[in-house]
C-alpha cells in the first residue's frame, strides 16, 4: 500500500531512461502514492532531474519555468535525422581545416555570439510539442515534415569548455522550451559542416544543482536512511522571499481565506510558513496585495 509523502527528491538520471520511467522508478522505490517530474529530460540526456512527491507536485510548475543549465557534447561533420546521437546519420560533411587548437578555438568562439541572448530558435520535428493532438515526433517517424513557428528563447551564457576535435564540449545556460540539439545543429549549420549532438548532462535547474542530487541505484538500494533522499517541499521555493505568521493566521489562510498584514516591504509573491516558532511548517504561497495575504497554492494539512 503506498503512503504519503511529501517532499523533493533531486535525482541524477542515468541514460536510457525516459523522465516518466525515472518517476516511476523513484515512487515506487518510495512507495510514495504521488509524484511528477518538474520538465523532461530526453532519454540520451542524464543529470538533474527533480521529483516531487505529494503536496509538493502543486509547485513542480516553479521549476519548470526556470533556467537550466546543460554540458552538451557536440560533434561536428555530421548530421542526423533527430539532431542527437540516437537518430540516423543523413548527411556527412567534409570538416574545416585548422592550423592548430588554439585555431580551432578562435573559430568555434566566432560562432558563439550569435547564439547569447535572446534568440529565436525553430523547435525540432523529433519533440514532444504536439499538433492537433499528436507529437510531433509521430509526424516525422512518419517521414511528414511540418513547418513549426520559432520560439523565443534566452541564452543567458554559453562557452565551450573542452575541444578534441571534431568533437567539443558546450556550457548552456538558458531559458525554458530551449532544445540544446537545435543549438548543436545550428552551430555546426554556421560552421558549414554540420553538427549533431552526441552527450547531454543537466546540471542546474533554477537554484538546485546536480551536485544535490543522488544516482537511482543509491536510491533504489537503500543505501542511506529514506529522509537523506527527500528534501522539504519549499526547497522548490527557495529563491521566492518569505514570511513567517502566527497560528491563528496560517489556520485562517489553510482555509482559504484572505489575512489581513501590513508588510509594505513584503514582494508581490511570497512563502509562507505557520508560525514563527516552526520556520520549517510550510503551508503555501500567497499573493500580498494592499496589505492583504491572499492564497495562491496552498498544502494540504491533513496526513
Amino acid at each position: 500500500m503506498s503512503v504519503r509523502i511529501d517532499g523533493v527528491v533531486l535525482l541524477d538520471k542515468p541514460a536510457g531512461m525516459s523522465s516518466q520511467g525515472a518517476v516511476t522508478a523513484v515512487k515506487r522505490a518510495f512507495n510514495a502514492d504521488k509524484a511528477g517530474h518538474t520538465g523532461t529530460l530526453d532519454p540520451m540526456a542524464t543529470g538533474l532531474l527533480p521529483i516531487c512527491l505529494g503536496e509538493a507536485t502543486k509547485y513542480s510548475q516553479d521549476l519548470l519555468e526556470a533556467d537550466k543549465t546543460y554540458i552538451a557534447q557536440v560533434k561536428f561533420g555530421q548530421r542526423t535525422d533527430t539532431g542527437d546521437a540516437e537518430g540516423v546519420v543523413i548527411e556527412e560533411l567534409p570538416l574545416p581545416s585548422f592550423a592548430d587548437e588554439a585555431a580551432t578555438l578562435i573559430a568555434l568562439n566566432a560562432l558563439l555570439p550569435n547564439f547569447m541572448g535572446p534568440i529565436s530558435q525553430v523547435p525540432p520535428m523529433y519533440s514532444a510539442l504536439k499538433r492537433d493532438g499528436k507529437p510531433l515526433y509521430e509526424y516525422a517517424r512518419a517521414g511528414v515534415e511540418l513547418e513549426r513557428t520559432p520560439r523565443n528563447i534566452t541564452i543567458h551564457a554559453i562557452r565551450w569548455t573542452q575541444i578534441n576535435w571534431p568533437e567539443a564540449t558546450l556550457e548552456v545556460r538558458c531559458s525554458k522550451g530551449t532544445y540544446i540539439r537545435v543549438i548543436a545543429e545550428d552551430l555546426g549549420k554556421a560552421l558549414g559542416c554540420g553538427a549533431h549532438l552526441v552527450g547531454l548532462r543537466r546540471t542546474e535547474v533554477g537554484h538546485l544543482s546536480l551536485e544535490q542530487s543522488f544516482a537511482l541505484e543509491s536510491i533504489q538500494q537503500g543505501l542511506q536512511d529514506s529522509s537523506t533522499y527527500i528534501l522539504p517541499v519549499d526547497a522548490l521555493l527557495q529563491t521566492l522571499p518569505h514570511i513567517t505568521i502566527d497560528e491563528q493566521q496560517a489556520k485562517r489562510l489553510g482555509l482559504g481565506q484572505r489575512v489581513p498584514l501590513g508588510i509594505p516591504s513584503i514582494e508581490a509573491l511570497v512563502r509562507i510558513y505557520r508560525a514563527t516558532a516552526a520556520p520549517h511548517n510550510f503551508i503555501g504561497t500567497a499573493d500580498w496585495r494592499s496589505g492583504v495575504l491572499h492564497p495562491k497554492r496552498l498544502i494540504s494539512q491533513t496526513p
